[in-house]
C-alpha cells in the first residue's frame, strides 16, 4: 500500500464493468488497467493499490432485459434463467483473477482470509449479489453460490422480484414505497442468517427493511446509502432507519454517487467533496463513528469529479481528518467493515 491509511469499500461494481467492457480479458484489464481506448473505470488493481484500497465487496449486477414488456418499477427485470447465468459468469471472472495471480487479488471467504489477503498486499474481493433474480423460491442457488463463495447479498435493486420490493428512484421521496418482504423473501432471509450471508438493505423499501429489523438475527447493514436528511432520496435513510441501524451494531456504507450526496437530487459529478464529508459528520454525530464506513458504489455511478476513482481516496482521508481522530479515520475506512464480516 502506498499509504498508511487502507481502505475496505462496501459497494463497488467494478465487476459487471469488467465483465461487461473486458469481457474474455477481465484479469489483464483489472491486474494492468484497461488498455488505452477502453473503459477505465474507477478500480483497478493499479488504482487500487495508490489509493490504499485492499479490498471490497464486488457486487453481481444483473442488467435488466431490454426487450421486456414491463419496464416499470414493480416488474421484474430478468427472468432467473439469464440471471443465474450472468451470475455464474460474472463469479467465475472473479474466481478466474484469483488463480491467474493471487498476489494480487484473492476470492475471500471469510474474516481470516480478508485479513490474510490484505497482509499480503492482495486486493481482498468478496463476492456480493445485488438483487436477487437468480435464486428460485427453493432457494437452492443460494446454497450452491454460497459454496462458491457468495458471502453478501441484496435481495432486490431497486424493482420488485419474488423476495420483496425494492425502492424505485426518486426525489424528493422517502423510502415508504410499495410492500416489503414477500414469505419467499422472508425465507431467503432466514436462511442468509443461517448461511452467515450478510443481507444488504440499501436498495430495500422502508416496509422491507423493518420487515428485516424485525426478523434478522444479524446486524443491519446498508452497503451504499446516505443521510436522508441531507439529499431526501428514496435511497437514502430516514433517522430512524439510522437509529435501528444502531441500535442492531450495524453499518452504513456511504455512497460516493452524486445523486444520492446532492440537497437536490441531481446526478452529477460537480459537486464539492464537502457533501461528502456533511453525510459522514451528520450519520456519526446520530449513530457513532462504529456505524459507518466506505460503500463506494465506483464503477457504478457518477461520483464526484475531484475523486476520479480509488487512487484518489486519500483526497477524502484528508478531508475527514478534520474532524475525527486517526482511529476513528481507521475505523470508517476499514475497521467497521472488518468486523461485520466476523460474521461470515
Amino acid at each position: 500500500m502506498s499509504t498508511a491509511l487502507f481502505w475496505f469499500d462496501g459497494h463497488n461494481d467494478t465487476l459487471l464493468r469488467l465483465w461487461e467492457d473486458h469481457r474474455g480479458n477481465e484479469p489483464a484489464a483489472f491486474l494492468q488497467g484497461a488498455p488505452e481506448g477502453k473503459s477505465q473505470g474507477h478500480i483497478d488493481l493499479p488504482k487500487a493499490r495508490a489509493g490504499g484500497l485492499a479490498g471490497g465487496l464486488c457486487a453481481i449486477f444483473i442488467m435488466p432485459d431490454p426487450d421486456r414488456p414491463d419496464k416499470s418499477a414493480n416488474a421484474p427485470r430478468v427472468g432467473q434463467d439469464r440471471a443465474l447465468r450472468d451470475t455464474h459468469e460474472m463469479l467465475a471472472t472473479l474466481i478466474r483473477l484469483d488463480r491467474a495471480a493471487p498476489d494480487a487479488l484473492r476470492l475471500c471467504k471469510s474474516r481470516a482470509e480478508v485479513d490474510a489477503a490484505i497482509r499480503d498486499g492482495a486486493f481482498a474481493a468478496i463476492a456480493h449479489i445485488e438483487g436477487a433474480e437468480m435464486i428460485g423460491p427453493d432457494l437452492d442457488a443460494l446454497y450452491v453460490l454460497h459454496a462458491a463463495g457468495l458471502r453478501s447479498l441484496g435481495p432486490v435493486w431497486s424493482s420488485t422480484n419474488i423476495f420483496a420490493h425494492g425502492v424505485p428512484f426518486a426525489f424528493p421521496s422517502t423510502p415508504d414505497i410499495g410492500p416489503g418482504l414477500t414469505a419467499a423473501g422472508r425465507d431467503l432471509l432466514r436462511s442468509c442468517n443461517e448461511l452467515g450471508v450478510l443481507f444488504d438493505l440499501s436498495h430495500l423499501n422502508e416496509a422491507g427493511f423493518w420487515d428485516v429489523a424485525r426478523l434478522s438475527r444479524a446486524p443491519l447493514i446498508a452497503s451504499h446509502s446516505n443521510a436522508h436528511a441531507i439529499a431526501p432520496h428514496s435511497r437514502n435513510l430516514t433517522d430512524r432507519q439510522l437509529d435501528a441501524i444502531r441500535d442492531s451494531d450495524g453499518l452504513v456504507g456511504i455512497n460516493l454517487g452524486g445523486g444520492f450526496l446532492n440537497p437536490e437530487g441531481i446526478r452529477t459529478a460537480d459537486l464539492p467533496l464537502d457533501l461528502i464529508r456533511r453525510h459522514v459528520d451528520y450519520i456519526a454525530r446520530r449513530i457513532g463513528i462504529r456505524h459507518l464506513g466506505l460503500g463506494s458504489d465506483f464503477d457504478g455511478t457518477v461520483i464526484p469529479k475531484d475523486l476520479a476513482g480509488a487512487q484518489d481516496l486519500p483526497k477524502l482521508a484528508a478531508l475527514l481528518q478534520q474532524d475525527f481522530n486517526p482511529d476513528e479515520l481507521a475505523q470508517f475506512a476499514h475497521g467497521n467493515w472488518l468486523r461485520m464480516l466476523e460474521q461470515i
